[in-house]
């Protein structure tokens, strides 16, 4: 019978033209069913050990971290590792004999027998994807799918590996049942031993387990077995799989080979129900037998016995010395006789209690160890399994979730598995990076998107303490695009599949204290199917909550209304709407694509606001750029299409908040601002500070204080304060603080005063002394200030013409020459250094965001184009010398924005967009004020900039500014940025997102100085009533941003472009396919004024003087 089914899942299509691959009801054969991750422990004290090791990762694993080539000896060493100290587990990880097949009915004939001849196969690392070792190419889609949508029809041409390795039954194995495990593989695979045809499996995602014992040369023999497997490219699957990521084939996760006894320990699944008032925890653990066919399972109650036994982790790690392990055990767990006839069930419950227990939550993620432990009638353990357990509650109430009756806030991100270097395979060291960039920068959940996950990543997420939404492995986003096709969500013929991705991803997963929620999947409608699924995971696991977007995110399936990319104004209805009693959690928001996330701020005053909003996860982690070289012979990050990939959806990949190599997004300051648990603010003389933690007093933290006045420091300390509970805060006079004596004497114009958290004590993720919150508030103003107009009775002024040119003079401190046809500075000297070389012209342009583009017609950049904007020049209406004293030289120009003429015509005057009239008025102290009046033309659209741009030498590379950083910050996404005086190289401005466009702005700057190396060059700050500018300065000038497609293409310009702009648009970032900035960071097409103060300084000019010169009487 096994010779007649093996010959029936064969690869071969038979005389009618059946395929295996191209049947969405034919998902499996042989493969057992899903059960959480075995460990085929040989004793009690083992699995403790196995757990003691373990869990002995911290920040410092962390640091070993690769993303370069190093990377694939690096997923073999953690292949490796996770398998170490298990006896009956070996890991297969290692150099296969690889060959890439056209099709699956192309590979190799018989590939997969013992004697078949490898010698000329090449070899590939398993785990890994085989595109990322110069196979195939790599594809990205977002929606469409990568081949003709044809259910369950796949292309013909279906890349295929054919995989080979040869392996031996260690002998301390005899007489144990061997199971082959692959932990995934994408996306349909058939395995092989010794020629015998063992499983066929679907779902890239999730485990899949074949008994291979009597397939296997006996024990002694010394012969080699030979594993082959046969991965297709392309299945039935694939539809169910249509995730918005790198379309990437072959064995992704380890192999390994368990070996359990004739009886074993097959399953368990722990479950806890706490007290009312959490005094002790009732313990019950379902455990599933697995009988050999020599023993029946009505006799294993007789011949067995089954216990369990609860250990307390967190006293393992008290001190240095030797730890007694076993004597951690705090619960005894044993079998409920009365309770294992429940209906349904075939196995066996275990009970026990557990006094005062230690709850996880991811505050506070306390762990135990559960020791399951199978024995005979003497005594002696036949079978022993081990996993990572957390007593916790998850439940609801009227507009919340709770765990451990307290009502959470989710301050997460969504997760895609991704290394540039792997793809989707993984190492220890990057997911500990992950998990400890998100717990340093106060990220305390985690979406899975869009499937089921390493099975390592939940243990970790166990032990750092990070909520989790356990995704299934089920997207169908591109049958949106196929209305003339029925949605699998509807067909009965694709209810199987679905059920079994979602049963396959529960039942691996479910002793995991992190998850406290499970999704249905993404994208892909709403149906019976749908509601199937839902109703099985209820009736196995009501302990968590349910959570599916799709539909509408408010369906009879999910119990968290979780919408995605909603705007804040329509989350905050829901919330208020009484007849709605779950609460909202955005599963998507703030999308990261680029230079993003404005407006985040505005989402987090509504969440922290408005009850029945508990957060949501931003989209998404990690920038999905994959290492490629150039023709250069360098490596930069490579998006859809950069592979010869089609279709392709460009770089919508790159949605990250951190870039493939895991360095932050300069918006990652932002996200750990809003996110952050100490809140701070100032209101009507009183200073609050709020402990929004759950769980966490403020007892670990240390308080300080920083006093700035202009942008330096007036004083800092340690700041006093009361023990802050949970959901608690402290109020306190702001004039009573150690602070106000400062303030009281100083005659800063401006005083902010920064109040920080830091840790006291390192953690898992992290060293003593972290700042885990800081604010800074603006205290009030003793006076005010009317601004200082500069007069013409400073030092002399020398102004000639020549030809087109005015040249204005101090002696040999400083020199203008101004070209009056073009209305420009030709040069600005100061000491003879040469400072400037073009400027000053408007500009009303910026290289365009990710976000600017995203809308398609109606996009910011698409009505840009449609007027013209990109294309403006700058024509000279008039320049007249308007006054020339001793002291004072005063400038007229009359600028006329026109866009450029097509195939090179001459521009018309009479097209003009923009009409700019520009004063410069420069005095003999240096100082030049331009005075602008900005006239737009009607029915313009939102403008990206109203300012000024010129361009310095590019010796001038010493920034200083006194305004918000020191990180790139924007109107609409500044809440992080404090306002200080800050330094840094026009190099170090420059912010290498992977696809150029607008970026370095600084928000607030009230002054900024440009200098070389010996500290001659050019001050720059807002003038009289004018507000506090937008700057940047970089090597790149807007076209050349605009031009290069990745960052590694754009080539310097001969000098420094700098902008200084009275306004600047929002970056948007509540999605990236619809214009939508805030109306409050838009720039309506309307009259603006502002004034911009220029003067040369040397290394000896005080700046801060200079800047009280035009604000004090």
């Amino acid at each position: 019978m096994a010779s007649l089914l093996g010959q029936f899942v064969l690869p071969i299509e038979n005389s009618s033209g059946y395929k295996i691959w191209e049947d969405q009801s034919f998902i499996k054969w042989r493969k057992r069913d899903p059960h959480v991750s075995l460990h085929c422990h040989d004793s009690i004290e083992g699995s403790l050990r196995y757990w003691y090791e373990r869990n002995k990762v911290d920040l410092l694993v962390s640091k070993s971290a690769v993303w370069n080539d190093d990377a694939v000896q690096g997923a073999l060493d953690s292949a490796s590792f996770w398998v170490k100290d298990l006896p009956f587990v070996r890991s297969l990880s290692g150099f296969w004999k690889f060959h890439l097949a056209p099709s699956p009915t192309s590979v190799p004939m018989k590939f997969y027998d013992s004697a078949f001849q490898d010698s000329e196969w090449k070899t590939l690392p398993v785990p890994s994807n085989w595109q990322m070792h110069g196979f195939d190419r790599p594809i990205y889609t977002n929606v469409v799918y990568p081949f003709m949508v044809d259910p369950p029809h796949v292309p013909v041409d279906n890349p295929t590996g054919c995989y080979r390795t040869c392996f031996q039954i260690p002998k301390e194995w005899k007489g144990r049942r061997i199971l082959l495990h692959f932990e995934a593989a994408d996306s349909a695979f058939y395995a092989w031993i010794n020629g015998i045809p063992v499983g066929y499996s679907q779902d890239s995602r999730l485990p899949a387990e074949f008994e291979i014992s009597d397939y296997c040369y006996p024990i002694g023999s010394n012969e080699k077995n030979v594993l082959a497997v046969q991965v297709m490219r392309w299945s039935d699957g694939s539809y169910l799989e249509d995730q918005d990521h790198w379309w990437l084939s072959g064995i992704h996760r380890d192999v390994l080979l368990l070996a359990k006894p004739k009886v074993f320990i097959a399953d368990y699944f722990f479950k806890s129900n706490l007290a009312e008032n959490f005094s002790y925890a009732e313990i019950q653990v379902e455990v599933k037998i697995d009988c050999s066919r020599e023993t029946y399972k009505e006799s294993v109650p007789s011949n067995f016995i089954i216990e369990a036994s609860l250990y307390d982790t967190g006293s393992w790690y008290t001190s240095d010395e030797y730890v007694d392990l076993l004597s951690s055990k705090v619960a005894n767990v044993k079998l409920n006789p009365s309770s294992s006839a429940r209906l349904g069930f075939c196995g066996y419950i275990l009970a026990g209690k557990l006094q005062n227990p230690k709850l996880w939550s991811a505050e506070q993620p306390n762990l135990y160890t559960l020791v399951v432990i199978l024995k005979d009638t003497s005594g002696h353990v036949v079978d022993c399994e081990s996993c990572l357990v957390g007593i916790r509650q998850v439940s609801k109430s009227p507009k919340q979730l709770l765990v451990n009756a307290r009502p959470i806030m989710i301050r997460g991100v969504n997760r895609h598995e991704h290394h540039p270097r792997l793809g989707k395979t993984n190492i220890e060291s990057c997911m500990v990076k992950d998990l400890v960039l998100m717990k340093q920068n106060n990220i305390n959940a985690v979406r899975n998107s869009h499937y089921p996950q390493h099975p390592r990543w939940y243990e970790l997420c166990d032990l750092f303490g990070l909520y989790m939404i356990d995704e299934a492995n089920v997207e169908t986003h591109g049958f949106d695009l196929s209305g003339h096709l029925k949605h699998p969500t509807l067909e009965p013929n694709w209810a199987a599949a679905m059920m079994d991705r979602v049963i396959g991803m529960v039942e691996r997963d479910k002793n995991h204290a992190c998850i406290i929620s499970w999704s249905l999947g993404n994208e892909s409608g709403y149906g019976p199917n749908h509601s199937s699924a839902a109703g099985w995971i209820r009736g196995k696991d009501p302990s968590r909550l349910l959570h599916y977007e799709g539909g509408g995110s408010r369906t009879p399936s999910t119990d968290i209304v979780c919408p995605m990319y909603m705007r804040v104004w329509d989350i905050v209805k829901i919330a208020n709407d009484p007849t709605e009693t779950r609460p909202l959690i955005l599963c998507e928001y703030s999308h990261a694509m680029g230079n993003s996330n404005g407006n985040i701020h505005e989402y987090w005053e509504a969440i922290d606001s408005t009850f029945g909003l508990q957060g949501g996860f931003i989209w998404d982690w990690v920038d999905q750029g994959l290492l490629k070289e150039c023709e250069t012979g360098d490596k930069q990050w490579a998006y859809g299409g950069d592979f010869g990939d089609t279709p392709n959806d460009l770089n919508f990949c790159l949605n990250g908040l951190i870039w493939p190599d895991r360095t932050p997004h300069p918006a990652v300051h932002e996200v750990k601002y809003v996110y952050q648990p100490i809140k701070v603010s100032l209101a009507e003389g009183t200073l609050k500070i709020a402990n929004t933690h759950f769980y966490d007093t403020t007892e670990g933290l240390e308080f300080s204080w920083a006093a700035h006045g202009d942008g330096f420091e007036l004083g800092s300390g340690v700041l006093a304060l009361p023990l802050i509970k949970p959901q608690s805060s402290c109020d306190m006079e702001w004039k009573s603080g150690p602070w106000y004596s400062l303030w009281a004497s100083s005659f800063a114009e401006e005083i902010f005063l920064t109040v920080t958290a830091k840790l006291l004590h390192g953690t898992r993720w992290v060293e003593a002394g972290h700042v885990i919150s800081s604010t800074q508030v603006q205290l009030p103003v003793k006076r005010e200030f009317a601004p200082h107009v500069i007069k013409p009775k400073d030092a002399p002024v020398t102004g000639e013409i020549v030809g087109n040119s005015v040249r204005v003079s101090q002696h040999n401190l400083w020199e203008i020459i101004f070209n009056v046809k073009t209305g420009m500075v030709e040069s600005w000297k100061v000491e003879g250094v040469p400072v400037m070389n073009k400027g000053v012209l408007p500009c009303f342009w910026r290289a365009p965001t990710d976000n600017d583009k995203g809308g398609g017609a109606n996009s910011y950049f698409s009505r840009w184009q449609a007027s013209h904007m990109d294309s403006l020049i700058f024509l000279s209406e008039s320049c007249s010398i308007q006054t020339m004293s001793n002291h004072l030289v005063k400038i007229g120009v009359v600028y006329l924005g026109v866009p450029r003429g097509e195939d090179g015509s001459e521009p018309e005057k009479s097209n003009a967009l923009f009409r700019v009239d520009m004063i410069y008025t420069i005095y003999g102290s240096g100082d030049v004020i331009i005075e602008c009046n900005i006239k737009p033309s009607s029915g313009l659209p939102p403008l990206p900039r109203v300012g000024v741009e010129f361009h310095l030498e590019k010796s001038m590379d010493h920034i200083k500014w006194y305004g918000r950083g020191p990180f790139e910050c924007y109107p609409d996404r500044k809440a992080a940025a404090h306002v200080g005086v800050y330094a840094h190289s026009v190099g170090e401005m420059h912010v290498p997102y992977i696809v150029p466009g607008e970026c370095s702005g600084r928000a607030d700057v009230r002054w900024v100085t440009f200098q070389d190396n010996g500290g001659v060059g050019i001050y720059a700050s807002m003038y009289e009533m004018s507000p506090p500018m937008q700057m940047s300065a970089s090597y790149y000038s807007i076209a050349e941003l605009d031009r290069a497609t990745h960052n590694e293409e754009l080539i310097e310009g001969d000098n420094i472009e700098v902008h200084l702009d009275h306004k600047h648009m929002g970056l948007g970032g509540d999605d990236s396919w619809t214009p939508c900035v805030h109306d409050k960071y838009l720039i309506p097409p309307v009259p603006y004024s502002f004034s911009i103060r220029l003067c040369p300084i040397t290394a000896a000019t005080s700046t801060l003087d200079i800047y009280k010169s035009q604000l004090q009487n």
